[in-house]
């Protein structure tokens, strides 16, 4: 199995954040045929197509470069009133445009979703999967990660405190290389 470039993107902007805490530990427990690497959000200007000129902001242009030539993308987000927060929403916006020029065309995703609640975030895994429909991205279906209770399930530095789902977050990382091979380009 090649070694697979895999972006991570975490929809929450805060540090302590329990979704940057749960991307740490997938990271760690991942197969190493994935290299994985943070992409970050946060200093995305909202999406407006006026800016979308030659002169572009610049965070754009670095969210677009680091997306393009990955073979797959990791998407860790928490659940926002139901739904997706509002800056990953916005950064899914920015790599799929200019019209035509998307950089989510084709890639191979996976969705893990966390919450500090027992529900694990399932409106936001949920909304991010109808969006990959239009953008052409194939998403793992199983397994479905939703993380509930994540306020004490990871430590601060990617330490999965409980020995069951640390062994479903490793198969879960192991399934979604095996999934970047099937249908990555």
């Amino acid at each position: 199995m090649a070694v697979r470039n895999v972006a991570v993107i975490v929809g929450s902007l805060r540090k302590a954040s329990f979704s940057r805490h749960c991307a740490l530990a997938l990271m760690k427990l991942a197969p190493e045929a994935l290299k994985l690497g943070f992409v970050e959000i946060g200093d995305l200007a909202l999406y407006n197509q006026d800016l979308d000129t030659d002169t572009r902001p610049e965070p754009w242009t670095r969210f677009r470069d680091a997306i393009r030539p990955c073979d797959g993308v990791l998407f860790v987000t928490p659940e926002y009133n139901r739904s997706v927060p509002g800056v990953l929403k916005n950064a899914i916006d920015v790599g799929s445009r200019p019209y035509g020029q998307s950089v989510w065309s084709k890639k191979p995703a996976a969705v893990v979703s966390t919450s500090p609640g027992a529900l694990g975030g399932f409106g936001a895994n949920q909304h991010l999967r109808q969006s990959f429909v239009f953008l052409d991205m194939p998403v793992l279906q199983q397994p479905e990660a939703y993380i509930g209770r994540a306020s004490s399930l990871f430590t601060e530095d990617g330490e999965v405190t409980d020995d069951g789902s640390k062994r479903f977050l490793a198969g879960f990382m192991t399934t979604f290389a095996a999934w970047i091979e099937q249908v990555g380009g």
